[in-house]
């Protein structure tokens, strides 16, 4: 990982919005053209979500190590891989990111800018489903850092396309992707209300998965 602090948390920053506005603008264009097929407009969704984290780690990951996660960045930040105040330079630009990301989607698709969501996503399934996710997502990169580093971006794509499906909450696995597709009412939205439950199990599920690494891989690069 290179670069100064601006210029990494600039990468952060990018990659989130990018990121972002494919999440949302490819589910406003699934839904628009699934003919109200829901699954059908998830994997319209799911497929280019997963394609664009193979790109953006590609490209921002010799930068800023492309987190493009909060909870990346305090996983990273656990055993010193990444300083405290970097990490959270790293957050603030991956949440303001994801909202500016938000934005241009719904410019894209002029829809209104401003928007809350109303689509209530709680419940016990989902908050175990974005642990779940969460956990199996830190699972992913921490393996492939210590075992096969070239392929962690092909693995958090792949992982995250099928983990769209096998979780009860479409893996969320993101404290700054929560909080930007909460203020997106189309078809990746979540309302207000159920943020702070799936931010809880997604750091919960983070530090579980930094917890157990080191059975698996002692000596595994956490960054």
């Amino acid at each position: 990982m290179t670069g100064d602090l601006p210029r990494r948390a600039s990468a952060e920053f990018l990659g989130t919005a990018f990121l972002l506005a494919t999440i949302i603008g490819s589910g406003i264009m699934a839904q628009r053209l699934a003919g109200g097929n829901l699954a059908l407009a998830l994997l319209g969704n799911t497929l280019p979500t997963g394609a664009m984290l193979v790109v953006l780690i590609l490209i921002f990951g010799p930068v800023s190590g492309a987190h493009l996660n909060p909870a990346v960045s305090l996983v990273a930040a656990l055993p010193r891989a990444l300083s405290w105040p970097d990490a959270a330079a790293y957050a603030i630009a991956q949440v303001c990111g994801g909202l500016v990301g938000a934005w241009a989607a719904h410019a894209m698709f002029e829809l209104p800018l401003w928007q809350v969501s109303m689509t209530v996503r709680g419940g016990l399934g989902q908050w175990l489903a974005e642990f779940v996710a969460t956990f199996g997502l830190m699972l992913t990169i921490l393996g492939c850092n210590a075992a096969a580093g070239t392929a962690v971006a092909y693995a958090v794509g792949l992982y995250i396309t099928a983990a769209y499906w096998f979780t009860a909450s479409t893996s969320f696995a993101n404290p700054a992707v929560t909080i930007a597709r909460s203020m997106s009412d189309t078809f990746a939205g979540i309302a207000p209300s159920g943020i702070a439950a799936f931010i809880i199990c997604q750091f919960a599920g983070a530090v579980a998965a930094h917890a157990i690494a080191p059975r698996f891989w002692p000596h595994r690069d956490a960054s």
